[in-house]
């Protein structure tokens, strides 16, 4: 009997063991800080860069290059090049970079990688290390979004000549080591694929010094009082990749943004991206970290609220 006993109780200890992480909350309750004085815009960044407004500000312009984001974290310069125009060969140091390709072509050459053509939708990315070179083929300007890590600079191989650079002197140094595509990162994703369902891939970056996510859906009808989320360390910002988003961001009039617009939420600031529109909608999520920390709404706020 005592071994029956035993067994029972060695039985229903097991079988707690197994049950109690199930019923472990993944939610916890916090306490976050936030500034008792909202964060605000600092220019270059604001709540949205309409893509209608850029284009109509460089409309007698063939080369232009517009800074749309910069911050520690991150920087984001929307570009036009003009056709046969064809930039040095050159790498980052120590960050990948990435490009969302808005019109036109460009043939990027990246080491170890066969030469290839990015049109509209396309979503480039080349690690730290790797030399790089874009020219625009066809006969139009190539309009495009470059992105990388809030101060990376740019270097350049030994053969190339490095272009004047204002309060800096280029000098000659050995180096190593290159960054690989690895963790899901690969060249580019063309997003007529990902509309096609055959490109599966939703993070487009992921690296520990920056994330990309291709977030798509439907129109949705968020609750009022749903303030959406915040992120203590990192900005976040969005290009629209297909349709419209609406943003509610801190104390602002909610807003729409269109295909091609950038929006920008600081850190330490609410913010609400749904899908918009009368069919699916797209947007690029980019920000600095692969586990950012979403601090939501305890869930009572939002249970008694209206849609």
């Amino acid at each position: 009997m005592r071994v029956l006993k035993s067994t029972f109780f060695a039985v229903a200890i097991l079988g707690l063991a197994w049950v109690l992480p199930a019923q472990q909350p993944r939610e916890t309750l916090a306490w976050a800080p936030l500034p008792v004085q909202p964060n605000t815009w600092v220019a270059p960044n604001k709540p949205i860069w309409r893509l209608s407004e850029l284009l109509a500000a460089h409309k007698s312009q063939a080369n232009w290059r517009e800074t749309v984001v910069s911050d520690n974290t991150l920087h984001a310069d929307y570009v036009s090049m003009a056709p046969g125009t064809k930039t040095p060969r050159m790498f980052h140091p120590d960050n990948r970079a990435w490009w969302i390709v808005e019109d036109g072509q460009v043939k990027f050459s990246i080491e170890g990688q066969d030469p290839f053509i990015a049109s509209k939708g396309f979503m480039v990315q080349v690690p730290y290390r790797n030399i790089y070179s874009m020219e625009v083929v066809g006969e139009k300007p190539a309009l495009y979004l470059e992105v990388n890590i809030g101060g990376s600079p740019l270097m350049y191989p030994a053969d190339e000549q490095p272009p004047a650079t204002p309060g800096f002197n280029f000098v000659k140094v050995r180096i190593s080591g290159k960054g690989k595509y690895e963790g899901g990162n690969k060249p580019y994703i063309d997003f007529s694929q990902v509309v096609a369902g055959t490109e599966k891939q939703r993070r487009f970056i992921a690296d520990d010094r920056a994330v990309a996510n291709i977030i798509r859906g439907n129109p949705q009808h968020p609750k009022d009082s749903d303030k959406g989320h915040f992120h203590l360390v990192s900005s976040e910002f969005w290009f629209i990749l297909e349709g419209q988003i609406e943003y509610k961001i801190g104390s602002l009039p909610i807003f729409i943004a269109d295909q091609g617009d950038i929006v920008y939420a600081p850190s330490q600031t609410w913010h609400r991206a749904t899908f918009a529109g009368t069919g699916p909608s797209t947007r690029l999520a980019m920000n600095g970290y692969q586990d950012l920390l979403h601090n939501y709404q305890p869930r009572e706020e939002l249970e008694d609220a209206k849609p």
